[in-house]
This record gives C-alpha cells, structure tokens and sequence, in this order.
C-alpha cells in the first residue's frame, strides 16, 4: 500500500486527507485523481473506501477531499460507513487487491458490466438478480450512447456476443420486451439465421391489438374528449352501450363489466349511440312513451339499436303524431363524427380493425394467442421489439398502457397458478420503456393517464411478479417521480441538463454526491452506475454491443447540404395516403 497523509477533518459526508509532503504528491499523482479511490484506516484491521471529490492547496499544503461509500473489513466490502476514521489516521492509495475483491466475479456478482474508467484493468462485475429483478432507470442526453448501452445490457443477458448466440444450444426462459419509439433496437437483435435466434418484431402492421381488450380508461381516452360540456353523457352512454354489447356477443359469461377483455363490436356501439343521438319518443295519449320509427312502429328494446342506424318520426305538437325528442337528441354529433372518424382511420387498423390470419375479426375465443404476440419465448424468442414508430402519436399513450396491461395481468395470474402449486414464478419479465417521458410524463392531460397508471402499477407492483422495467430517457426529470422512486439501479450517462443532473441527484443514495458531479462531462459510452447490483458507485467504460442499433430512416447527402428521405417518393406518397 502506498500511504499518502493523514486524516485531519472527518464527517459522515467528507473526509479531509493532508498529502505529507510535494514528493509524495507527485509521486502518487495518477493516482490523486477526481473520482479515483483511496482507502482509510480505522482502527488496525478496518479501511473505509473514500472516492475523490476535490483537489486542493491550502497554506502550502495539498489537501484531497473525499466521500466515504463503505467499509472494507475482513476481506469484505461492504457500502456505508458507520464506522468513520478519527483525525491523525493514515489514508492510503486503494490496494490494486482490495479493488480487485471489490469489483472482480464472485458468487453473486458475476455479470460483467465494463470496465472501471478509474482502473481500466478492472472489469465491474454486478449482482444480475438484484440488477434485473429490481426496476432500472437509464438516462443521459442526446449522443451520450443510451441506446448502445440499453442494447449491450440486453445482448448480454440474452447471451448474444459478437453477433453469435451463446444460448444456442437451449433458450432461457426470461423475455425482455422493448417499447421502441425510433426503431433503433431491431439491428442490434438481427443475427444470423444460423445462430437460432428468432427475434420478435411487432410493428404496426404486424402488432394486432383488438379494441375489446381497451379497459375503461383506455376506451374513453380514445374515443371521449374529456373537455367537452356533456362529456359525462358521452361517457354514461358510451358505457352502457359497451356493456350491453358485450353481454350480447358473449351469453355464456356471467358478471361482465366495462372492463372485462370480452369481444364487442364497435360498429354496433356507433349504431347504438347513432340511434340515441336522433331518438325521437312518442307522446300520444293512451300509447307507450317509447322511441317512434318513422314507420309508425314503436321500439320495445332498445338493444335493437345495435343492428342498424333508423329513422325516426319528427318531433311535432299534432296531438294524433304527437312526439318530441329524446333525452340524449343531438347531444352526441360531435361525438358520433369523432368515433366514425377514428373507427374509419386506416392508421388506427391494428386497433379499430385488427383481423387474424384467416382474415375475420378477432373474438374473445382468440385471446390466448393475441397474448403470445408479446410472450415470444413461448415459441419464437427471448426479444420483443414492439415498434411503434409507425403508431400515430395520439394512440402512443394507449398501445404502451395496453400491452403493459397485459403483460402485467399474465405476470399477475402467472404468479397466483404458480403459488397454488407452492412455486415460485418462473418466467421472469423485463419492460424496456425507450424514450419513456413521450409517454409517461410528469405531468401531462387526460391522454397520458392510462399509460402512466399501467405503468406505474408495474414499478410499484411489478416485481412480486417477475415483471420489472427498464426506463429510459434523456429528460428525467420530465418522467413521472413515481416510476423514477421505485427504480433500485441507475445507469447515469452524460447529462447537460441542469434540472435533470439535480433531479438525479435528488433521486441517488447521499455516499455519491461527489461521484454524480461528473455527469456533466462524462465521455460518450462511459456511465455512472449506482443501486443494489453494485458492490458501489463507479464510473465504466462499457464496450460497443455487436451488432449495434442503428436508425436507417434517414441519411444526410453533404453533397447538397440537405436531408433526403431514404424510401422513393412514390413509396412515401403511398403510405401517406393510407393515413
């Protein structure tokens, strides 16, 4: 060990080290580095580990500022000093062994996540159950490498290495599922046929997710404007058109409500609505109160409306024809243009008009394989990349509630059936939130509630299920405090923003306030890591994942100084006629 002062100041959040004179200061000064360790004694058999916060020269003398992160006692590392060292105690360069202990594969620590910037020779192993059990938040600015660190994270425990699949030979049984706003993620999955790896992709031609399986709040988000004056009659009507339909087209079961995953037909809720909007009631004397068509006959159930649109008489005062109008007459035209308008949008098909494989509608008898569109590793793979670059931003919020909802749900009556038979889960689930203030933002309207409540009951729920998240996002501080609060693991890459460098902070434990100081200038690649996976806060260089994600959507010629859309204008047309 190489001993460089003495201890002169000490505090549970500083310790002051005096270096004991130029010579040794120089001869040590690789390593008296910002973010670099040394190791303090306390007592005779004890070190605490203290990481390098500020360099100083008071009256002639060098003074090193540091924070303790833990105690290393009987060849053991462990984070927190309770113990601190009392003034006069010897500091030290930190041991190559004891870093090596530290940081090298043992037991539970045997994930390898990259190398440490402030000893390149040391590769940081993590504890992968207490990294991929628990919920983790990635977050960094533009270009700091988010994306390629996400991908080389997932290759890893998916076993992909150099575009070879370690995991050959037999599959895991853990799934991962990617929320890819940009469709990065794709090529970094993409390998050789040869290697038996089936990758998942669902983008919005292939992504079927029938309407039906919308609870209550995904429903009206999509089809209720929330600020419209009779928007509680929108809502009470559309309701008990919904139920009434889904009891219709479903006899057998019992107890169904507006949020029971049952197939309805929404054609038959527009009719119905259709048919309210211009309910004209019959008022002559000694005749039933009831809705007059304008062939004279009267209607007796009002389920009828389901079948087609009618015409109604006109509301008169004549006491032979006398009629007036219903309860609901043209309370609902704005309503009724906005449900034709989504229901006819061909960008919505995956949603409004999603047909399987023979070509029909989808029914309540076709759930289970509506489900394993996600759960790819029952038969195809360990990644799922829901692409949703396609989707248009207003159905944003409802596709992530949805498939999240859904996961959540199988995860949840996973576990019961598992517990029933007193067993634990074993397909563990992993939700990659890409870019996830688009879509569960701090704050934010009616439009983001039901993906930020799906969500959010996943990081507060999630994990006595199997299921964890993985969120990120290059405004943190824009992504919902709850979400963020739940995560154990932080990879913190280079972050510019000042609201966002004091959001994280807020969010880490108190022992790495002097290693978050870095974030502002940390190279591209490199990242801070902090949580229960690791033995403590460091600072790596992670490799570049093979193969890497990239976005092919776009290519910028030089040539002319201008950006060029890398699909034949015909092509382009084409599908913006779609829409």
């Amino acid at each position: 060990m190489s001993e460089i002062g003495i201890v002169v100041d000490s505090s549970p959040n500083a310790i002051v080290v005096q270096i004991s004179d130029d010579k040794t200061f120089e001869r040590n000064k690789d390593a008296i580095q910002i973010g670099k360790y040394l190791q303090i004694a306390e007592g005779n058999h004890n070190f605490v580990i203290c990481v390098i916060h500020n360099i100083r020269i008071h009256e002639k003398k060098y003074l090193i500022t540091s924070q303790p992160i833990g105690l290393y006692s009987d060849e053991r590392f462990g984070q927190g000093a309770i113990l601190l060292p009392s003034p006069t105690e010897k500091a030290f360069i930190i041991d190559p062994k004891i870093l090596n202990s530290i940081f090298s594969k043992d037991g539970d620590y045997s994930f390898e996540l990259g190398a440490l910037v402030q000893n390149k020779d040391v590769n940081l192993h993590i504890n992968g159950n207490a990294f991929f059990s628990k919920h983790i938040a990635v977050v960094g600015s533009t270009g700091s490498g988010k994306s390629c660190t996400v991908s080389k994270v997932l290759q890893d425990v998916v076993g992909i290495s150099k575009s070879k699949n370690v995991h050959k030979e037999e599959q895991k049984n853990a799934h991962v599922i990617i929320f890819d706003i940009h469709s990065e993620y794709k090529s970094a999955f993409d390998i050789s046929s040869e290697e038996n790896f089936s990758l998942n992709i669902l983008d919005d031609d292939k992504l079927k997710l029938p309407y039906w399986l919308m609870n209550s709040e995904e429903l009206e988000s999509l089809f209720i404007e929330s600020n419209e004056q009779n928007s509680h009659n929108q809502v009470s009507q559309f309701k008990k058109a919904v139920i009434l339909n889904k009891e219709r087209h479903n006899p057998t079961l019992s107890k169904i409500t507006y949020d029971t995953p049952v197939y309805f037909d929404i054609h038959e809720v527009y009719n119905y609505i259709y048919n309210l909007n211009n309910e004209v009631i019959n008022k002559v004397e000694k005749e039933d109160q009831l809705p007059r068509l304008s062939d004279g006959n009267l209607v007796y159930d009002t389920n009828d409306y389901f079948d087609e649109r009618y015409s109604f008489v006109t509301s008169n005062n004549t006491k032979a024809t006398k009629a007036s109008n219903g309860a609901f007459y043209g309370e609902f035209n704005r309503f009724l243009s906005r449900l034709e308008t989504k229901i006819n949008d061909k960008r919505l098909s995956f949603l409004l008009n999603p047909l399987n494989s023979e070509g029909s509608p989808f029914k309540t008898d076709d759930f289970k394989g509506i489900l394993k569109q996600f759960l790819g590793y029952l038969n195809k793979s360990n990644i799922t990349i829901i692409d949703l670059s396609g989707v248009p931003f207003e159905v944003l919020s409802i596709t992530v509630s949805l498939v999240a909802r859904l996961v959540f749900d199988f995860a949840f009556h996973y576990s019961k059936l598992k517990h029933v038979e007193d067993s634990l889960n074993d397909v563990p689930f992993l939700i990659v939130c890409e870019e996830a203030h688009n879509y569960i933002p701090k704050s934010g309207g009616a439009e983001f509630k039901s993906s930020k409540k799906s969500i959010e009951r996943i990081a507060k729920e999630g994990r006595k299920y199997g299921l964890s998240l993985m969120v990120v996002s290059q405004r943190p501080s824009e992504v919902s405090e709850t979400i963020f609060s739940q995560c154990n693991n932080f990879l913190a890459l280079r972050l510019t923003n000042i609201n966002d460098q004091n959001y994280i902070k807020g969010l880490l434990p108190n022992n790495t306030s002097s290693v978050t100081d870095v974030l502002p200038t940390l190279p591209a690649g490199e990242c801070l890591i902090v949580g229960d996976s690791t033995p403590m806060p460091s600072v790596v260089k992670m490799e570049m994942p093979d193969p890497e994600p990239k976005s092919e959507s776009i290519k910028f010629h030089n040539q002319w100084k201008e950006c060029w859309l890398d699909v034949a204008f015909d092509e382009v047309i084409k599908r913006w006629k779609k829409e």
